[in-house]
């Protein structure tokens, strides 16, 4: 099972390994250059590659996760740190674990040799994935 599967499962996705394999392929922006002016999005050419399958259901991630925090003693600010997010869902959080994901994800080469570019990417990537393979994410969190 990979690792965005383990986070898929406990979020409660109906999501065998063909459909985990399309989710893995929906594709996540890059990240911004740091140093680089903002400018309007450029919308990516569409694979060629089959459509992902639709998911079964919607999923509220937002509400989940929630429920999740409030029954949680520790106090996980799920929202903008991939750590905590990971620890809510009882998953290894650790910086080799992050790195496994950041990977299966497809994470710039030039992020992965700092944690703190990584896991921002890593958190905003994740939300993405979710909530283009049916998952209800805050737009906030999309951004």
């Amino acid at each position: 099972m990979g690792f965005f599967s383990k986070i898929l499962d406990k979020l409660g996705f109906d999501a065998g390994a063909s459909k985990v394999e399309a989710m893995l392929k929906t594709p996540v922006p890059p990240a911004p250059a740091a140093s680089a002016p903002a400018a309007a999005p450029v919308a990516a050419p569409a694979p060629v590659s089959a459509p992902a399958p639709a998911p079964a259901k919607t999923v509220d991630v937002s509400a989940i996760l929630e429920q999740k925090a409030a029954a949680n003693p520790q106090k996980l600010n799920w929202r903008t740190s991939i750590v905590d997010l990971l620890k809510l869902l009882d998953i290894d959080s650790s910086l080799q674990a992050r790195k496994e994901l950041a990977t299966e994800l497809g994470c710039p080469a030039e992020l992965m040799g700092d944690s703190a570019k990584m896991n921002m990417w890593l958190h905003k990537a994740v939300m993405q994935k979710l909530a283009a393979n049916g998952g209800k994410v805050p737009a906030e969190l999309l951004d």
